[in-house]
């Protein structure tokens, strides 16, 4: 799938954008799906099992900002989780034995759309080692204007930041701290149908869309099968091994050095949007 000039920008940068990884007619079915569950959250008044809500939403004018473990909830969304061009880049970058952990779709509507704090994903759920990536599918163009992704290239081979606040896990990185140049931030931008990729440690955060169309990004991510998560394994046996996509799974966690710090003590629970509330300090704010 991969050139070796694109895996080598993956190892030196931390993230990469991979173009025309799915046609026009399956962006355009996951716009159509997508759009459906929008208008039925003209019903929700509150944050659910299915919708996270901007906190301008109303039945006239909805405004969700993801819908949580989409692939739980339409198969259009669940094909893409062993989806063969996502899983093609994703077994180039990280080895043939790829686990999925978990999806999200992050929405940003036209003219708005909560911003997402500078923060590391490996702050939020630590491994046995680091071998772990989201790949992101542009369902619409990425554009700066519309609040695209933007990473802090070579961070994920640096050190852990902290992710507290007073004492309390919040998700989110205090830009007064200083921890990174935040000027050296890079957007990944794309036309619809391309997919970013980007490790598990690379600090990454996005604007809000100040712009008159919509920004959706698809997030999957993934864990090598021998990457065993530190807060324990969740939903049974079984059920983690029916997450394998490709090659083979293993019961041997592999123990690398890497650095650790647990999301605990945690404070206030819910998507990254919530925790992140908690936060005292905010680079784009709210």
């Amino acid at each position: 799938m991969l050139s070796l000039e694109q895996t080598a920008q993956y190892r030196r940068t931390g993230a990469l954008v991979v173009s025309n990884v799915l046609s026009q007619g399956e962006v355009q079915e996951l716009r159509r799906v997508t759009d459906e569950f929008v208008e039925k959250s003209r019903a929700v008044t509150t944050n659910s099992d299915i919708y996270d809500l901007e906190d301008a939403h109303s039945a006239s004018a909805p405004r969700v900002r993801r819908i949580k473990f989409p692939e739980l909830h339409h198969p259009v969304y669940s094909a893409l989780v062993r989806h063969p061009g996502i899983v093609g880049v994703l077994t180039d970058l990280m080895g043939p034995n790829i686990r999925f952990d978990v999806g999200k779709l992050n929405m940003k509507g036209a003219g708005g759309g909560d911003a997402v704090e500078w923060h590391q994903d490996w702050a939020f759920y630590p491994h046995t080692n680091d071998n772990l990536a989201a790949g992101g599918v542009m369902m619409d163009d990425m554009e700066l204007i519309n609040g695209p992704l933007m990473i802090l290239p070579g961070t994920h081979r640096g050190p852990i930041f902290d992710h507290h606040a007073e004492g309390q896990f919040c998700g989110a990185m205090d830009p007064g701290r200083k921890d990174v140049d935040y000027s050296q931030a890079i957007p990944l931008t794309g036309q619809a149908g391309s997919i970013t990729v980007h490790h598990v440690r690379t600090v990454h955060g996005s604007a809000p869309n100040t712009s008159d169309k919509p920004r959706r990004l698809l997030l999957l991510q993934y864990r090598a099968a021998d990457a065993w998560p530190l807060l324990g394994i969740q939903q049974g046996w079984d059920a983690y091994e029916k997450l394998m996509v490709a090659g083979v799974s293993s019961n041997a966690p592999r123990l690398t050095e890497v650095p650790v710090h647990l999301p605990l003590p945690a404070g206030v629970r819910g998507t990254i949007y919530e925790i992140q509330k908690s936060s005292k300090q905010r680079y784009w704010g709210r």
